[in-house]
């Protein structure tokens, strides 16, 4: 009689005797597939038994209904994406001093002063013919755009002072000037500006 074996090579009990009627395999858990089924040992009502047709496999592969044949295309070249984001626009600072007389920055940074003869270049913003001018420093503060904070900053570079809203700035720090602060420079109120960021 024709004992159950394991089929799996890499099992403990491969090709060795099993039960007849353990259907997998104890150590690996492998399906069987010649279980001996357990027959009667005093069968009663025995017919024959009718030999089934073999069972034919369909084939799985089924042949694609377009032509796999590969055609050659003409190159052309990947198109760049478009990018319509148009740059941050700087805001316009303007210093519109006590008498009206309006100081407007044309560029990203620059300082804030009055020009004399020995200077190469002459302040930004200058200052010369306001009254009171001789308070001014020939370079009194610088003034910059930060695009992290999104706003313009002061830097005092005097020696006559800077004050913002009132308040002595220390001087070589940078401070946030907003729209309407009050700025003055030097003492005694003499040289005062509203600040205007638009």
């Amino acid at each position: 009689m024709p004992a159950n074996r394991c089929p799996n090579p890499n099992c403990e009990y491969f090709n060795r005797a099993l039960p007849n009627n353990a259907k997998v395999c104890p150590w690996c858990s492998t399906p069987l597939g010649n279980v001996i089924p357990s027959t009667p040992s005093n069968p009663t009502n025995s017919q024959p038994v009718q030999p089934q047709a073999p069972i034919q496999e369909q084939p799985s592969y089924q042949p694609p209904p377009y032509a796999t044949q590969y055609q050659q295309r003409e190159y052309s070249p990947p198109t760049p994406p478009v990018y319509n984001a148009t740059p941050p626009r700087l805001p316009v600072l303007k210093l519109v001093h006590s008498t009206g007389r309006e100081f407007q920055l044309r560029s990203e940074g620059g300082s804030i002063g009055r020009r004399s003869q020995n200077m190469p270049t002459p302040p930004e913003i200058d200052l010369t013919g306001i009254p009171h001018e001789g308070i001014v420093s020939r370079r009194h503060a610088r003034i910059f755009w930060d695009w992290s904070q999104n706003a313009y900053m002061i830097v005092d570079t005097s020696t006559n002072g800077v004050y913002l809203n009132g308040n002595l700035l220390n001087s070589g720090v940078s401070y946030r000037i907003l729209n309407g602060d009050s700025l003055q420079l030097g003492q005694d109120g003499l040289v005062t500006f509203m600040i205007a960021v638009m």
